[in-house]
């Protein structure tokens, strides 16, 4: 039986993000393709680690008792062990602790890594967790044994560092959202098609502060919803965030409910996706799966995302102009549906992008495959140089355990 475990998320069912979100609906759909598939799962607490499934999906529960970043590390350490002692492939999503994967190079496991974004670039990072970022960053590249960028950017990137035969460009996917309940709107201080929606960590790269300014600063007569998890008291940001907005910016917290989300996306009049760093951003998909007319920050990134259609600001005038522009112009927010819509039927339906997954992972099953591969290995790693940089993330993962 063709047999996969994926690592380098929460786990599911989907509860925490993009990532989480992808390893669900990939590990459905390879199920139901005949595979045996494992999603590795963190569970916050003490004990030892345990095994159930879920739709056919067999979860592996590992407990862990630290919070954030260091918990994270010792989850996906402990994931890794677990899974080195498996037969099979392994599918990581992310490279935030790709050190751990020599273990899979030594004991001759096929690894493929999705590259993710490039987390190192982020401002919130401190110089240490920028360090380890980019240094994992490095050591995913060599000891994956393929690679997967979710953005050509992003493959453009990853050219700079290993041969371009060694990866691949598959794209983050979505569900076409086509009707949702507006019921679930009943609680909240806004009407259904009179607000612009915002779905993003409340991080000063995603540009919230700068969307949110130039929402305010005139009168809309519709409301800007912004989702998220601020914590004004805690957070220089969050309360900066706050304090520019005017009493039509509505802040309706965090929220995980799948429906409830969206109904808050499709009954949104537009989408404002203020991402400034990363490739394919699953919440821009989700927009366009829904139809949603985009305003998005304008880089290259979002760009082929989003499509020529799509409406872009460089700065808080720009968007504020085109805010005001979606707000009451009935023809620009139609056409940009219309782009949303051709945008995610070409390139971002879950169908296809499982499809390429599941022919790609298949390849690296056939022994011919993996003894002449088209696909070449890591490149080779110089002795020095590697365990230079092994021994700088090593370092910074002490420094981390220790703070």
């Amino acid at each position: 039986m063709k047999t996969i475990r994926i690592l380098g998320t929460r786990g599911i069912p989907a509860q925490h993000g993009g990532f989480e979100t992808f390893a669900e609906s990939l590990a459905l759909y390879l199920v139901s393709k005949g595979w045996a598939v494992t999603v590795y799962c963190q569970l916050d607490g003490e004990g030892e680690i345990v095994e159930d499934e879920w739709k056919g999906v067999r979860l592996v529960r590992i407990p862990i008792r630290n919070g954030g970043a260091l918990g994270t590390i010792i989850f996906d350490w402990r994931s890794t062990v677990h899974a080195s002692n498996e037969e099979g492939l392994v599918l990581t999503l992310g490279y935030n602790t790709a050190v751990f994967c020599l273990m899979y190079r030594l004991k001759g496991i096929v690894n493929v890594i999705n590259m993710d974004g490039l987390e190192w670039r982020r401002k919130k990072w401190s110089m240490l967790a920028k360090t380890w970022l980019y240094i994992n960053e490095r050591l995913g590249c060599w000891l994956g044994n393929h690679l997967i960028a979710d953005h050509p950017e992003i493959k453009a990137h990853l050219e700079t560092r290993v041969s371009c035969d060694k990866i691949s460009m598959i794209p983050y996917g979505a569900d076409s959202i086509t009707s949702a309940d507006e019921s679930r709107l009943r609680d909240y201080p806004f009407n259904s098609g009179q607000y612009g929606i915002v779905i993003a960590r409340p991080e000063p790269e995603n540009s919230i502060l700068e969307i949110v300014k130039a929402f305010s600063n005139q009168r809309r007569g519709m409301n800007l919803v912004v989702l998220g998890n601020y914590s004004p008291e805690e957070n220089e940001y969050h309360r900066l965030v706050i304090n520019a907005a005017s009493d039509e910016v509505k802040f309706v917290g965090a929220i995980y409910d799948k429906d409830t989300v969206n109904a808050l996306r499709f009954n949104a009049r537009f989408y404002v996706h203020g991402h400034t760093v990363g490739g394919t951003n699953p919440s821009l998909v989700e927009a366009l799966g829904a139809s949603l007319p985009v305003l998005a920050h304008d880089n290259k990134f979002n760009r082929w995302v989003a499509g020529e259609g799509a409406h872009y600001f460089s700065d808080i005038n720009d968007c504020s102009f085109l805010m005001q522009v979606l707000c009451v112009n009935e023809f620009a927010l139609l056409d940009s549906r219309k782009n949303s819509k051709k945008q995610f039927e070409n390139r971002f339906r879950w169908e296809a992008v499982h499809q390429r997954y599941e022919l790609l992972l298949e390849q690296w099953l056939q022994p011919s495959y993996q003894a002449k591969p088209v696909v070449k290995y890591a490149e080779p790693i110089p002795l020095k140089l590697y365990l230079t940089l092994a021994s700088v993330a090593m370092f910074s993962l002490i420094i981390l355990m220790v703070k």
